[in-house]
């Protein structure tokens, strides 16, 4: 059985985990077909919505695999290579979390620009409960997301927090209702799909780009933008409408 479902539209994909029976703990199979999605997205750029079976998002990395890798299989980066790809994909990542979202399943969440979630999610790392750290994002882009200092906290004692909480730390933007997540996350996409393809690929590269790359990668990618078609069209239907 496929650990991925894939409902392919024109304009997004939607990716729905599935390994409902391990709580879609993220496998060697699991990473194998995210990066078969990857390459499609990044020749065909889509909107990617991420959610999982059976009201849970992803319980971590498979601790039956994870248990036999070795210092060598650590520095391949399994996860951590699959999770950047992800976030470096031309289009938007939607993360449309409910329930655990723990260990390597929080991590894939983070690779997300976007995530949503339900009051009932769970966000976690326990991985020094385990003897191993977070290797695949999370000591450094939930610094991002929530401060240093709340990561440190999560990090360092493995604490799991809740929908409202997560809330209110921003680590989502959203809380929805469990029947109502995969609607909201549609919501969002066609948000995304109203504006320009290339506008919003570019506000996204800008974004991921480093802070020795400012101002000069807005500056860059802005020139591309004044002299498109696209831009010209839609800035003449605005003033269209307005008048």
């Amino acid at each position: 059985m496929s650990a991925l479902l894939l409902e392919r539209r024109d304009d997004r994909v939607v990716a729905t985990l599935n390994r409902p029976s391990v709580r879609n703990a993220i496998d060697q199979g699991m990473v194998d077909e995210l990066h078969a999605l990857c390459e499609e997205l990044e020749r065909e750029p889509r909107v990617l919505i991420l959610i999982g079976a059976d009201g849970i998002f992803a319980s971590g990395a498979d601790i039956s695999q994870l248990r036999e890798r070795n210092a060598d299989d650590a520095r391949k980066g399994i996860n951590s290579t699959i999770f950047r790809r992800i976030r470096s994909l031309p289009m938007p990542v939607i993360a449309a979390v409910d329930g655990y979202a723990l260990g390597g399943g929080a991590e894939l969440a983070y690779a997300a620009d976007i995530r949503i979630g339900t009051p009932r999610v769970r966000f976690g790392n326990p991985e020094t409960g385990l003897g191993i750290i977070a290797a695949a994002g999370a000591t450094w882009r939930l610094p991002e997301i929530v401060g240093h200092a709340r990561a440190s906290e999560l990090l360092l004692t493995g604490r799991i927090i809740d929908g409202e909480e997560a809330l209110a730390w921003g680590l989502v933007s959203s809380l929805h209702e469990p029947d109502a997540l995969l609607d909201a996350a549609h919501a969002l996409a066609d948000r995304i799909g109203a504006n320009g393809s290339r506008a919003t690929q570019l506000t996204k590269l800008a974004l991921l780009a480093g802070p020795d790359q400012h101002p000069a990668i807005e500056l860059e990618v802005q020139a591309e933008l004044f002299d498109s078609d696209e831009k010209h069209r839609r800035m003449t239907a605005f003033l269209e409408r307005r008048r």
